[in-house]
Parts: C-alpha cells; structure tokens; sequence
C-alpha cells in the first residue's frame, strides 16, 4: 500500500490549520468535496502520466511509487482537500479521509484516468 511511503508526507500536507467558516454562496458540502477530489486526483493523474517511467510501472501493474512521487506537484490541492473536509465535518476529519478511503481508491482512480488520456 502507499500508506506507508505517504506518511512523510503527511507531516507537511496535514498541517495544523484554523479553517474559515464556509461563506453563504460556497457550494454544497457534497459538490465542493467532490469538486476537489476531482482536481487532486486530475493533478496526481497528469503528473504520473508525464513521468518517463510511467510505462515501465504501469506494465507492471504498479504505479504507486509514481503516486507517491507525485504528491508533492499536489499538495496544495490535497491541502485544501484536506482543510475543507475539516471544515464540513469537523477537525481532524479531513486527516483521516485523506490517509484513508482517498488513499485507499487513488491507486485504481489514477489508472482509470491515465488509461482515459490516452497514455
């Protein structure tokens, strides 16, 4: 799993940070959630897709080293990820999304979109 290879990572994208309340025309909890998930898995998705090595792993059948590498292109996607999740749903939550269910689908949603642009 990318968990592990993640949790450096984490140190800096989970930052402690004092969210604003959402303002009365931000969008839907559900919408602007999936809004981002859309975009952070669109930045990590492009970023793996233009590495020179990315042939040499998806033959493999394993680009989470890829992933992995990519986040850091991401951060600051995954950051806002992470700080409206805390926003709707409480502190501390958009930690635990993101170190869970979000890890836990990107690898297969990363190859789902690569496959779609073509690469």
């Amino acid at each position: 799993m990318i968990h592990g290879a993640l949790v450096g990572f984490s140190l800096v994208v989970l930052a402690a940070v004092d969210p604003a309340l959402p303002g009365p025309d931000a969008p839907a909890p559900r919408v602007a959630i999936q809004s981002l998930i859309r975009s952070a898995d669109e930045c990590i998705a492009r970023t793996v897709s233009v590495d020179p090595r990315f042939r040499g792993f998806a033959e493999g059948g394993n680009v989470n080293e890829l992933i992995v590498e990519s986040i850091p292109a991401c951060l600051d996607l995954l950051r806002a990820l992470i700080d409206r999740h805390d926003q709707i749903y409480g502190q501390g939550t958009g930690e635990s999304f993101f170190m869970g269910p979000y890890l836990d689908a990107l690898p297969a949603v990363v190859n789902k979109l690569v496959k779609s642009l073509g690469r």
